[in-house]
C-alpha cells in the first residue's frame, strides 16, 4: 500500500493516531532510504563528535586529578632557577642556589608552611645478593612522605634517629622491591646503594606512572643527611646544598600565601636586589594542573563548537530535504486533506519524518561515538571516560534537532490549499 493510500485510509476513519503517523513516516523514509541516510549524516557526525570529545575531555580531567593526587596535594616546590657561566645563561637547575639554611628559615618564618622537606637526588646501582638494579635515590626529611601523601605498605619507615643521626636505613619504592626481592619480605635485609650498605626498613605503596610518564616507584629514599654525607660525593656540590625544597600546607587556601611568602623570603635570604633575576623558582603544582585543565577546557569548547556546527548543518540538511519532500508530495497532501485529514495531521506526519531522520542519525552517531572513543583509548593512548548522561543528552539533542528544523517544512505542508494541491 502506498503512503498516500495509507494516509487516505487513516483520514477516512477519522483523525490519524500516532501509530498511523509513525507508520506513514517510516514508510515514506524507507521509500527513499539512501536520501534519508545522507540527510542524517550531519547529525551522525555531530553526535559522534560530541561523544568522543566529551569522553576524551572527561578522561583527561580524571587523569589530571589522579596525577595531582599522586604528586601530593597542597604543595609548593622551590627549585634552583638558572646560572651564568662565562656570560652565558645556563638552564634551570644548573646552579646550586638552595641550602639547608633556606629550608630552616622557611620552617621558622612562614607559619602556613606546615611541612617542609629538603631534597637531594641522584642515580646509582642498588645491589642485593646477586640482584642489582639501576635506580634513583632521594635524600629527604621526615615531612616528605606526608607532603606527598605516600604511606608505607611494609615496615616502619625511617625513624627520627635515622634523620638526626644520618642513619643507614632505606625505604624502597615498589618497583625496586620487585626487582631486588620479588614477592619475598625485604624488611631487615641489607642492600648496597652504590657502595654504601643500607638496611631496608620500609616499602612504600605503589603510585604508578607520573603525569609525565615516569615510574614513581622506581626510587629509594634515605635520610637527607645520609645522602649528603655518603651518596653525594660524586656530584661535587657545595656543603649544605639542596636540589629542591618541598613545602606542604594544611589547607589549599594557604597555597597563594605560602607562594608569595616563599618568593619574598628567599629573595631576602639570597640578597637579590630589586629588579634582579631570581636564582630560584617557586612551582605550584595546583597552578600547573589548573593550566592544563584550562587547556583541556578550551579544546573541549573548540571541539564542542565543531560538533555544534555539524549538528546545525545536519539540521539544515533535514530542513532542505523535508522541503523537497513537501514539494514532491503535494498531490498526496491534497488527497489526504480532501478525505478528511486536518492540517494538524499533515504537520504531525512531516514532523515525525524529520524526527525519525534525526533520531536515527543520533542513534547511529552514538554508536560511532562510543566506538570512536574506545578506539581512541586503545590505539591513540588517550584517556577516555564514557558518560551515560552525555549519551542520553546526545539522544535528546538529536530529537530536538529534528523537531526544530522539521517544524517549518511541516508547517508549510499543513498550510497547503487542498484544491490547489490536487491540481498538481
Amino acid at each position: 500500500m502506498s503512503t498516500a493510500a495509507q494516509g487516505v485510509r487513516a483520514s477516512a476513519i477519522g483523525r490519524a493516531s500516532w501509530s498511523d503517523i509513525a507508520g506513514m513516516a517510516l514508510f515514506a523514509l524507507r521509500g527513499n532510504w539512501m536520501r534519508s541516510i545522507l540527510t542524517a549524516l550531519g547529525v551522525i557526525i555531530g553526535i559522534a563528535a560530541v561523544i568522543v570529545m566529551v569522553s576524551v575531555g572527561q578522561g583527561t580531567q580524571a587523569q589530571l586529578d589522579a596525577t595531582i593526587a599522586k604528586l601530593g596535594s597542597n604543595r609548593v616546590d622551590v627549585m634552583p632557577n638558572f646560572g651564568r657561566q662565562g656570560g652565558v645563561r645556563m638552564g634551570a637547575g644548573s646552579i646550586f642556589s638552595l641550602t639547608v639554611k633556606d629550608a630552616a628559615a622557611i620552617r621558622e618564618r612562614i607559619p602556613e608552611a606546615t611541612y617542609v622537606s629538603g631534597i637531594v637526588r641522584g642515580s646509582t646501582q642498588v645491589i642485593q645478593a646477586e640482584q642489582n638494579w639501576s635506580t634513583n635515590w632521594q635524600g629527604v626529611e621526615a615531612d616528605f612522605f606526608t607532603i606527598n601523601d605516600w604511606p608505607l605498605a611494609l615496615g616502619e619507615g625511617l625513624s627520627d634517629a635515622d634523620y638526626r643521626g644520618a642513619g643507614t636505613s632505606v625505604v624502597l619504592g615498589q618497583s625496586v622491591r620487585d626487582k631486588l626481592f620479588g614477592e619475598s619480605d625485604p624488611i631487615g635485609a641489607s642492600i648496597r646503594v652504590g657502595r654504601v650498605p643500607f638496611t631496608v626498613v620500609g616499602v612504600l605503596t605503589a603510585k604508578g606512572q607520573s603525569g609525565w610518564g615516569g615510574d614513581q616507584d622506581d626510587v629509594v629514599f634515605v635520610p637527607l643527611e645520609t645522602a649528603r654525607r655518603r651518596l653525594m660525593g660524586q656530584l661535587q656540590m657545595p656543603p649544605g646544598t639542596l636540589m629542591q625544597i618541598t613545602v606542604g600546607t594544611s589547607r589549599a587556601s594557604d597555597l597563594p600565601i605560602v607562594e608569595t611568602a616563599l618568593n619574598e623570603l628567599i629573595r631576602e635570604l639570597h640578597r637579590i636586589q630589586p629588579g634582579a633575576d631570581d636564582d630560584f623558582m617557586v612551582r605550584n603544582l595546583t597552578q600547573m594542573v589548573s593550566a592544563r585543565n584550562e587547556t583541556t577546557r578550551l579544546m573541549s569548547l573548540l571541539l564542542g563548537a565543531v560538533a555544534s556546527i555539524s549538528l546545525v548543518v545536519g539540521g539544515i540538511g533535514i530542513m532542505n530535504i523535508m522541503l523537497v519532500s513537501v514539494t514532491e508530495r503535494i498531490r498526496e497532501i491534497g488527497l489526504r486533506m480532501a478525505v478528511g485529514a486536518t492540517p494538524g495531521d499533515i504537520q504531525r506526519q512531516f514532523l515525525a519524518e524529520a524526527m525519525m531522520i534525526s533520531l536515527g542519525g543520533g542513534l547511529i552517531g552514538i554508536a560511532f561515538g562510543v566506538g570512536g572513543a574506545l578506539l581512541a583509548e586503545r590505539f591513540g593512548s588517550l584517556p577516555v571516560q564514557l558518560n551515560v548522561d552525555i549519551i542520553l543528552l546526545a539522544t535528546g539533542f538529536s530529537v530536538a534537532t529534528g523537531l526544530f528544523f522539521g517544524f517549518y517544512p511541516a508547517r508549510k505542508a499543513a498550510q497547503l490549499d487542498p484544491i490547489e494541491a490536487l491540481r498538481q
